[in-house]
């Protein structure tokens, strides 16, 4: 029993003196590991205010500007890791490093596939040009100015104020127009007046009425008029005129701005434009008239 007990302390005095020469052989290696940690914290750290800085000069909005700057830390940092792990000759703990990241990466991929896709859709959305915050644009059924683009949505404010919050992959998987990508935009008013009009006074009046009222309009030839379609109870026409705007709104203002002009010129030149007539009959009379 006591050469047993002996036996087994002395394995144990072994094993520990192998440790021991093991730590102490690998100790420059295991120096040269925590320096090249260390050094990957203090890049991680310059390197996430470099490309944090870098990428606000492209990307307006700061929360996705701090997720880049964010993943290029950590990039910086499991590189270190895995270069220290190579220095201490751990390479089947690095390949098991490999593998549990692989398998958790599928998992955590699949579990938050919908949130993952509006993040990187959020991400690219934002270094599109075309796309700013405070443009004006359509898309999935809806109009208005964009005030946010974040990881998870894009925010519209529309011309009644209301917000509306969608979330970026259907953003980017759905067609935008945007409207602030050019200065100009076109105007259609339709319009009818009665059939006693002189139909080329009317449209000479509207034209001049119109480069009257606008500034962009250089003259009465610019704006497009035609007659559509003899109506129920008017001759109507459509007219078309380019004006400097960026938003729907200001697109609305100006077609107010010219139906108040028309209509007082209409009224100023005894030019009719008459609303709808319908013609009621009773019930009663109707079967009296089919009686008698």
């Amino acid at each position: 029993m006591e050469s047993t007990i002996t036996t087994a302390f002395n394995d144990l005095i072994d094993k520990l003196q192998g440790w021991l020469s093991a730590i102490i052989q690998n100790i420059p290696n295991l120096i040269l590991a925590i320096i090249v940690m260390a050094a990957a914290f203090f890049m991680a750290r310059y390197i996430r205010k470099f490309v944090l800085k870098l990428v606000k000069k492209r990307v307006p909005q700061e929360s996705v500007a701090n997720i880049i700057a964010k993943i290029s830390a950590v990039v910086i940092v499991v590189a270190g890791l895995f270069l220290a792990l190579g220095i201490l000759n751990l390479s089947k703990m690095l390949t098991s490093l490999l593998a549990g990241a692989g398998v958790a990466g599928l998992a955590i991929g699949l579990a938050l596939q919908g949130t993952l896709s509006n993040t990187f859709a959020g991400i690219v959305i934002s270094f599109r040009k075309r796309i700013q915050i405070g443009n004006w644009v359509e898309t999935n059924g809806y109009s208005g100015e964009v005030i946010d683009v974040n990881l998870k949505e894009f925010v519209l404010k529309e011309a009644d104020n209301n917000i509306v919050v969608i979330p970026n992959k259907m953003i980017l998987e759905n067609p935008l127009k945007n409207y602030s990508l050019t200065t100009r935009m076109r105007v259609f008013l339709e319009c009818g007046v009665g059939y006693e009009s002189d139909l080329e006074e009317v449209e000479k009046l509207t034209k001049e009425v119109i480069a009257k009222t606008f500034d962009q309009v250089e003259r009465p030839d610019d704006v497009e008029f035609y007659y559509t379609e003899f109506g129920d109870s008017s001759i109507n026409y459509l007219c078309r005129f380019w004006i400097d705007a960026e938003s729907m709104l200001e697109k609305l203002k100006s077609k107010t701005k010219a139906i108040i002009e028309i209509k007082k010129a209409y009224d100023k030149a005894g030019i009719n434009i008459p609303f709808p007539i319908r013609t009621l009959q009773s019930i009663t009379n109707l079967i009296l008239t089919n009686l008698f």
